[in-house]
């Protein structure tokens, strides 16, 4: 028997539009053309927050709020339906002098009421908090499987099939057929590829981003931040440096150079950082966008082709607002 609803994609949003949708009754699988949430869900820094919300459109900062506000709950949710911690932790966010944009921290923070503290050092945003990207979706991963959802890795869906105006099945790279009675495009920076050329698709492009770890137990509580160079302290003594932004197209690579730059960016921030070496250099593609919003909803032309995708750096904390507003629209 045919599913309910088919997902393309098993990063953290297509992980949580099936949680969400799942939790409706519908039966959910999802196809992934990798491994589950190993692209931009892994890749980032798991920090809740837009990184300067007054830098972006009013969208981008109410749609990430209302994702921000719904993990403490979510996570503890998630937790105890797969026994794994998501370590969602609410750390605060210090802004450092040299942000261009520093002057509209404060009225922005008054009219969103905001908690925020302004210091002689920087600019406090204390409630900002994170959660660890790998851990979440292992949350994701185990939760959605006692629920009797199937997640299909290394299952590219490379065409679509078509019955009038409606899509009757995905048809993969390896010649299998899957029909359902509705699709979810949640491919990240693979959806406007995935859709074209057979359906329009909104802009959706690859940015890469490099991102380095280190050792650095006791060196800070608090998520650092200057002119978009973050420090993200994790519970386990680690530390996440980032992120670039590239365009590079669908190039991962990762340049010495860069991860040079990044340390020493790092290190000005946190001097304790200068003479540690990382102990791990990485790249990321994020799900670029025209003003950083995505695209929720039922596709224009397809009655039963729905869009969840685009949500560039934000991803992660857009995810289970976006996944609720996904399964209100197509339920």
């Amino acid at each position: 028997m045919s599913p309910d609803i088919a997902i393309i994609g098993a990063g953290v949003v297509g992980l949580s539009s099936a949680y969400v949708l799942a939790g409706t009754g519908r039966s959910v699988i999802v196809l992934d053309r990798g491994e589950a949430g190993m692209e931009a869900s892994w890749a980032g820094g798991g920090i809740l927050s837009p990184l300067l919300p007054w830098d972006y459109p009013e969208e981008v900062s109410l749609l990430a709020a209302r994702g921000a506000a719904l993990y403490p709950d979510w996570t503890r949710e998630l937790h105890d339906a797969s026994g794994i911690d998501p370590e969602y932790r609410k750390c605060g966010m210090k802004i450092l002098p040299g942000n261009r944009s520093l002057e509209k921290a404060g009225p922005w923070c008054e009219a969103h009421q905001t908690p925020h503290l302004a210091l002689d050092d920087g600019f406090m945003l204390p409630d900002v908090a994170q959660v660890r990207n790998p851990r979440l979706i292992r949350s994701l991963r185990a939760a959605l499987e006692k629920m009797g959802v199937s997640i299909l890795t290394h299952h590219e869906v490379a065409s679509f099939e078509r019955c009038g105006d409606r899509i009757s099945a995905l048809l993969t790279s390896k010649g299998e057929r899957f029909a359902a009675g509705n699709f979810v495009v949640c491919a990240g920076a693979w959806s406007r590829v995935l859709l074209e050329p057979a359906f329009s698709s909104p802009e959706i492009y690859p940015v890469r981003g490099q991102m380095l770890l280190f050792d650095a137990p006791g060196l800070t509580d608090t998520i650092l931040l200057r002119d978009e160079i973050y420090l993200v302290p994790r519970r386990d003594g680690h530390l996440l440096v980032g992120s670039t932004l590239e365009y590079a197209g669908f190039d991962k690579s990762v340049s010495a150079e860069v991860g040079r730059q990044l340390h020493r960016k790092a290190a000005e921030m946190l001097p304790g950082l200068e003479n540690l070496q990382p102990v791990r250099h990485w790249a990321g593609l994020r799900p670029g966008s025209p003003g950083n919003l995505p695209t929720i909803g039922r596709h224009p032309e397809i009655p039963n082709l729905y869009l969840n995708c685009g949500h560039f750096r934000y991803g992660v904390t857009m995810a289970p607002e976006c996944a609720r507003m996904l399964s209100s629209a197509l339920t």
